[in-house]
């Protein structure tokens, strides 16, 4: 397992000075490159900005984490660049398909701020763009209609979500990024940390205990007031949600939250707030993990394509692109104060909301939980059946991955 000796200050890299307008691309690219990365609003800023400059072909797929390790693994690589995660950033260390990035850097980052250097093991292997949680949306108007205060714990959520049930002025009172697989582990992830502190003993899994029985028993609570097809709804499934006037509250992330007052999308412009992460018992942390994202240099490409998408990439992470656009994502930048939208991730981490923590054995873990859950939520085994399954199947995969 990679020890990652990330130089990313969270706490601090949300307060910008006021800065500058984007500005057209002044690099003349003559080598073709290609990407591969999330969909949402921050990867359309960057990518927007390194088409300017000509032979940059983006591929934006929400699905693409799926697609990562695979398409960096070829020989010459799908992708020139990919966008990667806290998270699955360590499943393409784990398959060694990217390269180190100190050399490019020298040469070319002199924009950059020490805290976008994700350093790995003594080297530079990604650059980050952008800071990330999930925290929650509101519609700031049903709940000063409804006298409903700004949910600060679940309980105070499900008891919102009741009252605004009971009103029947949307379609359902949560939305909730449950689909199975990823997203779903990630809901666990985020309401574990609410209630504990670590998920493993060792090597060894550890929420086969009573705060892994409360955490599945506030998920399923929360299900009660969500689109029955709630195993299929992601992010973007949220979002479109909010936009639609069918939700009220739901825990969202950050970069979703310039899309509620996109005018060309969304029917409750201005009606969409933005608050802390709930926390899951009364005197605890935010039920919600910091993340980062941002760009890699696939290893089997040539150094000519390497330098060219390094130079493109610093092109889409320019101070004066990123502070032309506030409303896309927390940026890691000193270019410009943040944007309203961002003020849910903001009050996330400085409530105390701890970093996804990160690591082969997290990966195994998390790919376990999004597998399990589903059935516990639908009725189709029991809280104690679930936990028992995710600490087998976990020690079955980790085993196979020379984890134990």
């Amino acid at each position: 397992m990679k020890k990652i000796l990330v130089l990313f200050s969270i706490f601090t890299s949300f307060f910008f000075l006021a800065g500058t307008n984007a500005k057209a691309c002044e690099l003349n690219n003559s080598v073709p490159v290609t990407s591969l990365s999330a969909g949402f609003d921050a990867w359309k800023v960057v990518t927007s900005a390194m088409e300017e400059c000509g032979n940059f072909t983006p591929t934006l797929d929400q699905e693409y984490r799926d697609k990562l390790v695979a398409s960096l693994e070829s020989n010459p690589s799908q992708f020139t660049m990919a966008g990667v995660s806290a998270s699955t950033n360590v499943s393409v260390l784990d398959a060694g398909v990217t390269r180190p990035l100190d050399d490019l850097v020298a040469k070319y980052g002199d924009s950059l701020q020490d805290n976008q250097k994700i350093v790995i093991d003594g080297k530079i292997m990604a650059i980050a763009m952008m800071t990330n949680a999930q925290h929650l949306f509101y519609r700031e108007d049903i709940l000063s209609d409804l006298g409903i205060d700004i949910p600060t714990t679940y309980d105070e959520l499900l008891k919102a979500a009741k009252v605004i049930k009971d009103a029947g002025v949307v379609d359902y009172p949560l939305g909730g990024t449950f689909k199975s697989g990823w997203n779903l582990g990630e809901e666990f992830v985020n309401m574990y940390l609410g209630f504990a502190d670590s998920f493993f003993d060792g090597n060894m899994p550890a929420v086969n205990n009573n705060d892994g029985y409360e955490t599945l028993k506030m998920m399923k609570k929360l299900t009660e007031y969500m689109d029955p097809e709630y195993l299929t709804s992601d992010s973007t499934y949220v979002q479109q949600q909010f936009q639609q006037g069918k939700i009220a509250l739901a825990n969202l992330w950050a970069s979703r939250a310039g899309a509620m007052d996109n005018a060309e999308e969304s029917t409750v412009v201005g009606l969409v707030k933005f608050a802390s992460a709930p926390k899951a018992k009364k005197n605890g942390k935010p039920a919600s993990t910091l993340w980062w994202d941002g760009v890699v240099i696939a290893k089997n490409v040539t150094d000519e394509e390497a330098e060219a998408a390094f130079k493109l990439a610093m092109v889409g992470l320019d101070p004066a692109n990123l502070g032309a656009n506030p409303e896309a994502a927390p940026w890691l930048s000193n270019a410009f104060d943040p944007a309203p939208s961002n003020i849910g991730a903001i009050l996330t981490a400085k409530s105390g909301a701890a970093p996804y923590p990160a690591s082969a054995k997290m990966s195994t873990l998390h790919g376990v939980l999004g597998a399990a859950i589903g059935d516990y939520l639908t009725g189709a085994a029991t809280a104690k059946a679930t936990l028992e399954k995710i600490e087998a199947d976990y020690i079955t995969a980790a085993t196979e991955k020379g984890l134990l």
